[in-house]
């Protein structure tokens, strides 16, 4: 995009070099029906894990007189297909999310499965059940699919090897169908009861309370069990996962009841309440050994709006600073070191608290810019947030 005017962008609009959109975002592979798919990085832990699992173990079990060739084969494609089933399954999660008006910002697979990312929770619990229903449906419909073409390959003479990867397909999505309708958020079926528990109570609130609560415990269940198949059982991998499993459930059950009482504190909020009000400044011209000097061993903040004649045009951090060796400071000023303002996430000072901070997930930064017009109103820091939470925390107890 090219720029006509020398005028600053309008502060109340915000732009942003970034193009991940948060945890789980990893690194994309395409789209489907405008749902940008992601792998993240322990993706490729688990892929090869199950390929070598699949062209090691199971398929040599199954389907004798195969070269190491063949079983390889036959375990790429088993993996393969295993992760475009995981992939359906989110995909049906995004798509229903789509048609009752929500936003998905992408899915990314990772190491325990797959995420749909949707950019706001349901806001009723109808649409809550329908939308967590939907994964597990397209997953006992992929367990039936391939049960089906196992059968039919069997009537027909189809190699042995094809029937045995499809059954093992149909297999593992009957699996993957019934674990995730475990009672326990924030699996489907931890989903589906918090919808119910949000139905009966009206509260949702508390239905993720009692919902994440049953997750915590299934996730110490799958620990336990994991223990007692290490100390009792000598499965060894088969203990072990079941405890990394468990772990990850308990700790993504307490994050996501964390995140809902979030939302309500946050909810009320606008960026100015909890923004700091006329942050002290700097200009592009200031010497960057002056900026040290002067303000960052002086004042106890990271960042410094950057303005102009009183226009905002950017903001320097002392991270931006630290990543320039001491000895190439001679020269420069704030103005070679600092995000230009077309990159910094701006805000209305009436902008909701809510969207404050999901703009800041989305871009990946700890601090916005709150303006009118041209006008640098306040400052929105990680910090701010933190403090006004914990006073919020602290007003609730009393």
């Amino acid at each position: 995009m090219s720029e006509t005017s020398s005028a600053p962008p309008r502060p109340s609009r915000s732009r942003s070099r970034h193009t991940s959109t948060g945890v789980f975002a990893g690194i994309r592979v395409g789209s489907i029906g405008g749902v940008e798919i992601s792998l993240d990085y322990s993706w490729f832990i688990i892929f090869f894990l199950i390929l070598g699992t699949f062209a090691g173990v199971v398929f040599p079990a199954h389907v004798p007189d195969v070269d190491r060739l063949g079983y390889l084969a036959m375990g790429f494609i088993g993996a393969a297909l295993f992760f475009i089933s995981l992939l359906i399954h989110e995909l049906a999660h995004a798509f229903t999310a789509i048609r009752k008006g929500i936003g998905v910002e992408g899915i990314t697979l990772f190491i325990f499965g797959g995420m749909a990312r949707m950019e706001r929770d349901t806001t009723s619990p109808g649409d809550e059940f329908v939308i967590a229903g939907m994964g597990p449906v397209a997953s006992f419909a992929l367990a039936a699919l391939f049960y089906g073409l196992a059968a039919v390959g069997n009537l027909t003479g189809a190699p042995l090897a094809v029937t045995v990867v499809a059954e093992y397909l149909g297999f593992l999505n009957l699996i993957l169908a019934i674990f995730n309708l475990f009672p326990g958020f924030p699996l489907d079926g931890g989903r589906l009861l918090r919808a119910i528990l949000w139905k009966v109570t009206g509260s949702m609130r508390r239905a993720t309370e009692i919902a994440a609560g049953a997750g915590r415990a299934l996730g110490w269940g799958l620990i336990g069990l994991g223990l007692f198949s290490l100390l009792v059982g000598g499965g060894l991998i088969g203990g072990l996962w079941l405890i990394f499993i468990g772990w990850f459930l308990g700790h993504a059950a307490r994050s996501s009841y964390q995140h809902v009482l979030l939302q309500e504190m946050l909810a009320p909020m606008t960026a100015r309440q909890a923004m700091t009000a006329q942050p002290e400044t700097v200009t592009p011209d200031l010497p960057v050994s002056e900026l040290v000097s002067d303000y960052f061993l002086q004042r106890p903040y990271n960042s410094f709006p950057v303005t102009e004649d009183g226009i905002p045009v950017g903001l320097v951090t002392l991270s931006q600073v630290k990543a320039v060796p001491r000895d190439q400071w001679e020269g420069k000023k704030v103005a070679h070191l600092m995000t230009p303002l077309e990159d910094v996430v701006v805000v209305e000072p009436e902008t909701s608290m809510l969207d404050v901070l999901d703009q800041m997930r989305r871009q990946e930064v700890s601090r916005v810019l709150v303006a009118r017009d041209w006008e640098l109103i306040g400052i929105v820091s990680a910090t701010d947030l933190t403090r006004w939470l914990d006073r919020m925390t602290l007003a609730k107890e009393g």
